[in-house]
């Protein structure tokens, strides 16, 4: 029997890839081409389509590496032909691989209309349902030569990842470019073989499987090979009765959604995005249009205006689908971007942006956050989620994770201050199906619900690159309605899927089973939160300038009448949000878009700059008096909490520093004593009032070290736990000195290693808790990791991390493969770690790695009395060097800020994160300015703004940032008439009304709870 089946399946196969698939365009006759290259970047539509052309032979090499050539097709169409369907078909020299990883084009007509995109999957053009005969043709392709760079030789070195470095010579070769026949019945018989081939792999040997087998045979037997178009007919009455037997009762159902996961920049930069996002969308309006079922979902604010402002006739096209809700807006985002990084305030502007787009352009609000492929999700995620006003989350990476199996498919997700959102993991795992039977067997097969719920969602389409969701697809989504032995699939929105799983989720009473709580931590690209430093120094920095320019714009609009920049605040936040996207913040990009994203971070910096320089001149007036803005949320140096005063001198005794006999220091202020060796490395950092050492007994901390760091795949993203087996302590110095400046000490040490230099200056500052260390490094390693080492006399059996609006804890040991699997983990602003009675934290202004490990001294010595064996070592990630996609990625000089915070606990390294990058502007003016807004009590200022809504009134975000319950005022030092709760996009709410007295609300928070409060001005 075995031999009878590989017998079938072998010659079905041969039969499908040979004889069937070629004869659906078998009939053909070559076009005229003419052609035009152009020198440099892409040109609008209508310039293109007015170029000189000049006459091409196919068969000739074209583009070079980012290049755009433009291609004119011209042809008559054969009067035998009349009453045929006929289509361009064209092969510009497509290797087999996936599309949007090469070339690929955009078909236009004479008249500037767009008709859809030419892919290595999807290379017909449509000319004519039925033609008349004799009909001229004349079609113009804009063809985009852009290098493959995750081919067949993945992760190898390249300099084609930037047009600056790319090569000159042509890439591909065109192999055909014809006007064909549509062999309709030929084209459903490929693949009514290929649904029946692949669905027969998948089933046990039993009755179903051997009919099925029978009927290709009988298929097969009825084709005559030399005469496909004639027998297709007759081969598919053969295998009518297969296919219509209808699927089990139980069968399980896939909620198939059209898509195309459009990264906004990865292996190719954003204007080639732009265009990448025209061309799918071309292809899936077009479908729409051809079938009358089939749905296409896409996500991202950014793409739908990109095509807007670049391919207005594609977006009459896009509104009309998504009226007739066949074109489905998703996720509700400006882009799908990282969620481990962004501030809690860019998460908040990340759905904002991406709803008011979507109500503006289309009149509807998007239910549900739609990330297939964001490396991880922030434990704060949930709350933020569900304050936006959104039903549903979905995700698909997890999936990928390279130890432990995601427990669930269809659950809730549970977040920091215990708000729970419907999660759902295709268990298909992939966000580019192709509606294969193997994927819909593996769907049923791994659906971890299946007691409770009846079905999961496919993401059906080419990805990534792009491409989307292929006329194949929907014919075998049609075959696969109602088969048996198959799952049932049907065209369906994500938002009619999460209702149904919502209910039978609760009709099974399965809720508090099926819980995730914290963070979807993915065991995989650990790296990309240290890969291109200056990419993520550019967000933390503008992160928290936009917060600023809003809060001193908004009080400059309150006291002084200066007009608030909505729209200048707009296009910086779109600027910033879309930088965020995961491929770009991770720094998994090649070096055209990093070399792009710092340019735009530096614009975007200065734009912020001068909102707050011009905000604030209007708030302080012309005059000369020495001044302090302070843009953060808690007081320093004397003044409040986003207010302006006249500056004065460091109330607390200036620090002192003394040289030791051993050529070290030490460093001390009333606080902290911190003592150096002669190297610069920290030996001692005394808090005063408990005379605790932050560092362990016999060890050096801020010691930098180096690792070998070669992944065994996705350099840019990966770092392998074996990267520790080895490692470099660079403990020589080949210079240090210091000094007492303006009543701070200051030891400066230089260091040489391999390639590199380091410059480090460590500062004492009066008052102080922290030991800041500001540090350039040349840099000019290849495939290494940089970390610097903190060894804390700390018994931490946990450590918490910042988070957005929040921290999250997690322990230090690993008892088990989930938690050994955390071996390189976020944070944001602050990492401390505590014992009962006396914490350390570490903070920094663009760090978001790190690692902590539970070390024992291997000096065979037994710990003094009162000592614990085990120390805490707790190291931030500063520098990688990986060679893909960027082989010059973090070359050259690097800076970085981080500092020791001796004897904290949560609340004091919240305060000290907070501060660290948010120090007091120096200027003068007239007089000192009150704050707008403050808060007292159990609450932390977030953010200070004018509504989005243009109505002038004032938004104030407050969170509870210690995990634990609170009470607070909010009060405004502007006349209002009227205050109340909003969602996290200032939605309003139900019964949301708050009282005022005196400019004052009264705040009752939960644990790490986020609240949005609008004021109405009197």
């Amino acid at each position: 029997m075995h031999d009878d089946i590989t017998l079938t399946t072998e010659r079905a196969a041969r039969v499908l890839a040979e004889r069937i698939w070629p004869a659906v365009h078998g009939t053909s006759v070559p076009l005229e081409v003419a052609w035009h290259a152009l020198p440099g970047e892409p040109v609008p539509p209508a310039e293109g389509l007015a170029l000189a052309m000049e006459p091409y032979e196919v068969g000739t090499p074209w583009g070079p590496a980012w290049g755009t050539t433009w291609f004119r097709l011209t042809g008559t169409v054969p009067a035998e032909w009349a009453g045929r369907t006929v289509e361009a078909v064209v092969d510009l020299g497509f290797d087999a691989s996936m599309p949007g990883f090469q070339a690929e084009a955009l078909v236009y007509r004479p008249d500037g209309t767009a008709v859809k995109s030419i892919n290595p999957r999807n290379q017909h053009v449509p000319v004519a349902d039925a033609a008349a005969g004799g009909e001229r043709v004349e079609l113009y392709l804009e063809a985009a030569s852009n290098p493959v760079l995750l081919g067949h030789d993945a992760f190898r070195q390249t300099q084609e990842g930037d047009i600056r470095t790319s090569s000159p010579r042509p890439l591909y070769t065109t192999r055909r470019i014809d006007l064909a026949l549509f062999e309709e019945e030929v084209h459903a018989l490929a693949l009514d073989v290929e649904v029946l081939l692949q669905l027969q792999a998948e089933l046990p040997t039993g009755p179903r499987r051997m009919r099925v087998l029978q009927a290709l045979d009988d298929a097969l037997d009825a084709l005559d090979l030399q005469r496909i178009p004639e027998t297709a007919a007759a081969a598919r009455s053969r295998l009518a009765d297969v296919l219509a037997s209808p699927a089990e009762h139980s069968a399980h159902q896939i909620s198939a959604v059209g898509h195309a996961h459009i990264d906004s920049a990865w292996l190719w930069p954003v204007r080639e995005t732009i265009r990448k996002v025209a061309r799918t969308t071309s292809s899936m309006t077009d479908l729409i249009d051809r079938t009358d079922d089939f749905v296409y979902g896409m996500s991202s604010a950014q793409q739908y205006a990109w095509v807007k402002e670049h391919r207005p006739e594609i977006w009459g096209r896009i509104k009309e689908a998504v009226a007739a809700g066949r074109f489905l807006p998703l996720g509700g985002m400006w882009v799908e971007s990282d969620t481990v990084m962004p501030s809690g305030e860019a998460l908040a502007r990340q759905f904002s942006q991406g709803q008011r787009f979507f109500e503006r352009e289309f009149g509807l609000r998007t239910h549900g956050v739609w990330l297939p492929d964001s490396f991880g999700y922030s434990p704060a995620l949930p709350q933020l989620v569900r304050r936006a006003g959104f039903d549903w989350f979905f995700t698909q990476k997890i999936s990928w994770n390279q130890v432990n199996v995601f427990p669930h498919h269809t659950f809730w997700w549970e977040g920091i201050d215990g708000s729970r959102v419907l999660t759902h993991f295709p268990p298909m795992d992939t966000y580019n199906s192709q509606l294969s039977g193997e994927e819909l067997a593996r769907a049923t097969r791994q659906f971890r619900e299946a007691r409770h719920a009846t079905g999961s969602i496919a993401p059906v389409g080419w990805g990534d690159g792009g491409g989307g969701t292929t006329r194949e697809m929907t014919g075998r989504a049609q075959r696969l309605a109602n088969l048996e032995g198959s799952a049932r699939v049907r065209w369906e929105h994500p938002d009619a899927f999460f209702e149904r799983a919502r209910e039978e989720l609760a009709a099974a009473k399965h809720g508090d089973s099926a819980v995730w709580v914290g963070e979807l931590y993915l065991e995989l690209h650990r790296a990309t939160l240290t890969s291109q430093h200056k990419t993520k120094q550019g967000n933390r920095r503008n992160e928290q300038l936009l917060v600023e320019a809003e809060a001193w714009a908004a009080a400059a609009a309150a006291r002084t009448g200066e007009p608030y920049p909505y729209d200048e605040l707009d296009d910086l936040w779109q600027q910033v949000l879309l930088m965020q996207f995961h491929d770009i913040l991770p720094g998994t990009s090649v070096a055209w878009v990093h070399r792009e994203a710092v340019e735009r971070h530096a614009v975007v910096t200065a734009g912020a700059q001068q909102i707050i320089e011009r905000s604030l001149r209007a708030l302080v007036g012309e005059g000369d008096v020495p001044l302090r803005a302070n843009p953060a949320g808690f007081a320093q140096d004397g003044v409040p909490a986003l207010g302006v005063a006249p500056a004065q001198a460091p109330a607390a005794p200036a620090s002192t520093l003394a040289e030791l006999p051993d050529g070290g220091y030490e460093l001390a202020n009333d606080l902290v004593r911190v003592t150096l060796d002669a190297a610069g490395h920290v030996t001692s950092a005394v808090d005063l009032a408990t005379g605790r050492d932050a560092v362990a007994p016999g060890r050096l901390a801020n010691v930098l070290q180096l690792h070998q760091d070669f992944p065994n795949k996705w350099d840019a993203w990966d770092v392998d736990r074996f990267y520790r087996n080895a490692v470099t302590d660079l403990r020589d110095a080949e210079k240090v000195s210091a000094a007492v400046e303006d009543g701070v000490a200051v030891v400066r040490v230089h260091r040489v290693f391999s390639a590199s230099t380091v410059d480090q200056v460590l500062t004492l500052a009066p008052g102080s808790r922290t030991l800041e260390v500001t540090m350039a490094t040349d840099w000019h390693e290849t495939e290494k990791f940089l970390k610097v080492a903190f060894p804390l006399d700390v018994r931490a059996e946990q450590v918490a991390a910042e988070t957005q609006f929040g921290y999250h804890q997690r322990v230090t040991h690993t008892n088990t493969s989930w938690e050994a699997a955390k071996f390189e983990t976020s944070m944001h602003r602050w990492v401390l770690a505590q014992e009962p009675g006396f914490g350390v934290g570490l903070v920094n202004d663009s760090v978001y790695g790190f690692d902590v490990t539970r070390d024992v001294s291997d000096d065979g010595v037994a710990p003094a009395a009162g000592t614990p064996e085990v120390t805490t070592t707790v190291r931030l990630s500063l520098l990688r060097a990986p060679r893909f996609p960027d082989p010059e990625t973090d070359q050259g000089v690097q800076t970085h800020r981080y500092g020791l915070v001796v004897g904290v606990d949560v609340a004091g390294a919240t305060e000290a994160g907070t501060t660290f990058g948010a120090r007091p502007r120096e200027l003068r003016g007239a007089t000192g300015v009150d704050p707008l807004v403050r808060v007292e009590g159990g609450v932390t200022l977030s953010a200070v703004k004018l509504a989005d809504d243009r109505s002038g009134d004032l938004v104030v975000r407050v969170y509870e940032a210690l995990g634990r319950r609170a009470s607070g005022t909010v009060t405004v030092a502007t006349p209002v008439a009227a205050a109340r709760v909003v969602s996290l996009i200032e939605d309003d709410l139900d019964d949301a009304a708050l009282a005022v007295t005196d400019g004052s609300v009264a705040v009752d928070l939960g644990p790490f709870e986020v609240r949005t409060l609008r004021f109405t001005r009197a």
